[in-house]
């Protein structure tokens, strides 16, 4: 109702996707920057004083109006680090890895089953992707099939993986469930190198297929993903080029927004509710008619369904990617996702996701930027934080071989991650989809504390 978001006077209404105004405004909003994102904003300088306003030039690459009309100069990004060429790469990184880390809400954070294998059932996707989608030679196993069967296929061969694992879940619980769930991250990594027809070389992989959507085998795909394009502008006044990291980022995201609208709707469901009752009280909800092995069945599909996808172009994304990358500290990134982002909810798990995968592009960017300075407040900054060998003392080495007392870049994402699970289990057990709630509460009671 108007003025009242939370007064709801149907069951319809509360069950929806997007129960308020706002909610629909900020996702609209979200989706719009992230389309526009990849491009750039154009700016006007100024008009030309010619008198030819209906001549056409080419100046630095974009069109032009000559005459009393302002120039279309070249733009800015809308979102200025994000937006930038270098940083598409880890945003369509984070749009795989939410992919894949949904399934894993939808098993740990719905349905309360601990899971540490969850980069095996990714590994099981990309082997799939590689089978199908791959080209065959005499080492290697591929099919070359379309993206529209092998992406897919990847998440069904997945999701058969995770129901023969299914009856493990009913007879252990807790602890027990994550140990026999991590074990299967490495038997992927030993089936890996047992077998190099689907996985490749054990250091180097295998080239992985490429998202270009074709009918069938042709050689010219319906939609060149691989490669950049030009494009046409509007009544074709205008031409700028799409690169193929731009297509790979639109893909991705295009995938995302698919599988977290279903992970949104299954949440809701029958099904949904169903989990949620086996976290919450197990016991109790068999005795009201729950069939536990049934729903524990299907979250294991579900979340290996997910993995499966994530797996497939995760592998492809790459492009060329062993085997073994697929292993334990993975998996404890997607828990370290969980936990940070809030768990049982799509916005944790989204919000997780853009925290866990960005932070390290953040530090190595901040520590790069820090070895410039040479003066100042920020010289003396990096020359008390930064190492460069055996004559400094600072706590971060820029070298890639760190001094015993120091630790690189990598080295410090990994105790950044340690500490912050440790700092989110203690102090905001929901997250920061927790720590929106508190904002958005204190908003909503303000000046009042109740």
């Amino acid at each position: 109702m108007q003025g009242r978001p939370k007064l709801f006077t149907s069951y319809a209404a509360d069950a929806a996707i997007f129960p308020t105004r706002t909610q629909k405004v900020l996702v609209g909003l979200g989706v719009l920057i992230l389309f526009l994102m990849p491009f750039d904003i154009p700016f006007i300088s100024g008009p030309v004083p010619r008198a030819f306003p209906d001549d056409w030039a080419i100046i630095g690459g974009r069109y032009t109006i000559l005459g009393q009309i302002p120039i279309l100069n070249e733009g800015i990004p809308l979102i200025r680090f994000l937006g930038d060429g270098n940083w598409l790469r880890p945003m369509t990184e984070v749009f795989i890895i939410a992919t894949a880390a949904l399934g894993l809400n939808i098993l740990a954070g719905v349905g309360g089953q601990v899971s540490l294998g969850h980069a095996f059932f990714m590994g099981v996707g990309a082997s799939t992707a590689a089978v199908l989608g791959g080209q065959s030679s005499e080492k290697l196993w591929g099919l070359g099939l379309p993206v529209w069967i092998w992406l897919p296929g990847a998440g069904i061969a997945a999701a058969l993986v995770g129901i023969l694992v299914s009856p493990t879940a009913v007879k252990l619980r807790g602890l027990y469930l994550g140990i026999v769930t991590l074990g299967l991250v490495f038997i992927g990594i030993h089936l890996s190198r047992v077998f190099p027809q689907i996985s490749g070389d054990t250091e180097a992989g295998r080239r992985y297929p490429e998202f270009d959507i074709r009918l069938w085998k042709e050689e010219t795909p319906l939609i060149n993903v691989s490669s950049d394009d030009t494009v046409t502008g509007i009544l074709g006044l205008n031409t700028f080029e799409v690169t193929d990291r731009q297509k790979t980022y639109f893909f991705c995201l295009i995938v995302l927004i698919f599988m977290a609208f279903l992970a949104k709707n299954l949440i809701r469901s029958r099904t949904g509710r169903a989990l949620q009752a086996i976290r919450d009280r197990d016991i109790a909800a068999e005795v009201m008619g729950v069939n536990e092995v049934k729903y524990k069945m299907i979250a294991f599909a579900i979340s290996s369904f997910y993995a499966g996808v994530a797996g497939a172009l995760f592998a492809s994304f790459v492009g060329k990617i062993a085997g073994n990358q697929f292993n334990l500290f993975l998996s404890v990134e997607f828990i370290a996702i969980l936990l940070i982002g809030g768990a049982g909810t799509v916005s944790g798990t989204l919000l997780g996701t853009f925290f866990v995968i960005i932070l390290p592009e953040l530090v190595e960017k901040g520590t790069e930027w820090l070895a410039e300075q040479e003066s100042g407040i920020t010289g003396a900054i990096a020359d008390f934080v930064l190492t460069e060998g055996p004559g400094d003392f600072g706590p971060v080495s820029t070298a890639n071989v760190a001094p015993g007392w120091a630790l690189n870049v990598f080295d410090w994402n990994i105790v950044i991650y340690g500490v912050l699970i440790v700092v989110f289990l203690i102090f905001e057990p929901l997250g920061l989809f927790g720590i929106w709630i508190k904002i958005r509460n204190y908003w909503k009671g303000w000046p009042f504390t109740y």
